[in-house]
C-alpha cells in the first residue's frame, strides 16, 4: 500500500510518501513540505497548496491520503488556517478520486513512538529509526507527514475493518427514508 501523508499547514504543509503493509518496515519513497509566503493572499496560498498537492498526487499515485486531523489550537489563526489547508488537501484527494483517512495527532504519535503525548522531536527520532533515513526529515512538518503516512500503513487496514464490520451490523450505515423508524416524523 502506498500512503501520501499530509501535515496540513499553510505556510509549510509537510508531505511524506510511503510504501508498506502492517507488519512489515514501511519505506520512505518521498518526503518534503510545500511552502507559501505569508505575503499572498489567501486563496491565492489555498491554490499554490491545491496545485502541489495535485501534483504529488499524479507523481506518487498513492493508493490513500492520510491527513492529520485538524483539533482547536490556543492560536485560532493557526487552526483556522490549518483546517483550510487540510480541506484542500482532502479536496485534492477526491479530485484525484483517492480515499482519505483523518488520524489525529495523538494516535500518530502513538503509533510511531509508543507515546500519544510525544514531543517532536521523538517523533522525528523515531520516524528516522522505522524508515531506516541516513539523516531526520526537515523541518518538523515533513517528518510529521512521514509519521501520519506509517500511521496509516500501520493503523489503517484494521481500521478499514472494523469500520466494514461496523456497516455490515448496521452501526453508522447511511440512512435512508427506508430505515428510519416511524417516529422521526420523516415521510417513507
Amino acid at each position: 500500500m502506498r500512503v501520501l501523508g499530509i501535515d496540513p499547514g499553510l505556510t509549510r504543509c509537510g508531505w511524506g510518501v510511503v510504501d508498506g503493509r502492517p507488519g512489515a518496515r514501511p519505506t520512505a519513497v518521498g518526503v518534503g513540505v510545500v511552502r507559501s509566503s505569508a505575503e499572498l493572499d489567501l486563496e491565492l496560498r489555498l491554490l499554490e497548496l491545491h496545485t502541489a498537492i495535485t501534483a504529488l498526487l499524479r507523481e506518487h499515485r498513492p493508493d490513500v491520503v492520510a491527513i492529520e486531523r485538524v483539533f482547536t489550537q490556543n492560536n485560532k489563526g493557526t487552526a483556522t488556517g490549518t483546517a483550510q489547508a487540510a480541506g484542500v488537501a482532502a479536496l485534492a484527494a477526491a479530485q484525484a478520486d483517492r480515499p482519505v483517512a483523518w488520524h489525529t495527532p495523538s494516535e500518530v504519535k502513538a503509533a510511531i513512538s509508543g507515546s500519544g503525548r510525544a514531543d517532536k522531536e521523538q517523533v522525528t527520532l523515531m520516524v528516522t529509526r522505522v524508515l531506516g533515513l541516513a539523516s531526520p526529515p526537515r523541518p518538523a512538518d515533513a517528518a510529521d507527514a512521514l509519521a501520519l503516512a506509517v500511521c496509516h500503513v500501520w493503523r489503517g487496514p484494521a481500521q478499514d475493518r472494523l469500520r466494514v464490520a461496523a456497516l455490515a451490523r448496521g452501526i453508522g450505515a447511511p440512512v435512508t427514508a427506508g430505515t428510519l423508524p416511524r417516529w422521526t416524523g420523516v415521510p417513507r
